[in-house]
């Protein structure tokens, strides 16, 4: 039987969020978080859910080959296409902020991404990886993901990610163009670390390589933020 499509919120309802339920990620307490911030949230792969909520969250965990595979699997890329084309906020998290990049390389091996940015997700140039624990932010000005937890701590846990961001437009060439807005971290020691890519806010597209859901209050800050934009 296939999972109710999710109704898009009223007037005064709560909003919608559909978490993509591809085989990979923490999903559970994504979904519990999401919940605690005032969201309608449904578990679900059907298509027509994922394309009809107020919001789309991709969580992701592991490899980025297997994650791509199984996105591709519940037809996950084409609705996160169709949902930026029309302007449906889209949130990654994890590999599922990685995914959004042109590719990522693991072991000599490069896998195509979804290419909303430009750029490739590597292994951190840094002495120690993974990347486990909690860590600051630069925080761009006027970020909005952000909005009150700025200089706060978020936790993170990976080995891979976009250590450079291209925005792939010419600004110059159409002033109504809006960058990305871009926030950074940083891996190890100031000498020998990886300034890397912690998350950006593109439009309806944002994402995340730390996990909100595992950071307390400051990243239930944060997807309350998110859920209360849609």
């Amino acid at each position: 039987m296939n999972p109710r499509p999710a109704e898009p919120r009223g007037r005064a309802g709560r909003p919608s969020v559909v978490v993509l339920d591809y085989g990979f990620g923490n999903v559970r307490s994504a979904v519990r978080a999401l919940e605690r911030v005032g969201a309608r949230v449904e578990l679900t792969a059907d298509h027509t859910a994922a394309l009809g909520a107020d919001g789309l969250v991709v969580p992701g965990v592991g490899a980025f080959a297997a994650c791509m595979a199984g996105i591709r699997a519940v037809r996950g890329d084409q609705v996160v296409e169709r949902r930026l084309a029309g302007g449906r906020p889209v949130l990654g998290i994890c590999v599922g902020m990685q995914v959004m990049f042109d590719s990522g390389v693991e072991h000599g091996v490069q896998t195509d991404g979804l290419g909303q940015w430009r750029g490739v997700v590597e292994k951190l140039d840094a002495p120690v990886v993974p990347h486990m624990g909690w860590s600051t932010l630069e925080a761009p000005a006027g970020t909005r993901l952000l909005a009150g937890v700025e200089d706060e701590r978020f936790y993170f846990v990976h080995s891979y990610a976009a250590q450079s961001f291209t925005q792939g437009h010419d600004d110059a060439a159409d002033p109504r163009f809006v960058p990305p807005r871009v926030t950074w971290s940083h891996h190890g020691s100031a000498e020998h670390g990886a300034r890397f890519v912690a998350a950006v806010e593109d439009g309806p597209l944002a994402a995340t390589q730390f996990h909100p859901e595992k950071s307390g209050d400051a990243g239930a800050t944060l997807l309350e933020n998110w859920v209360r934009s849609l």
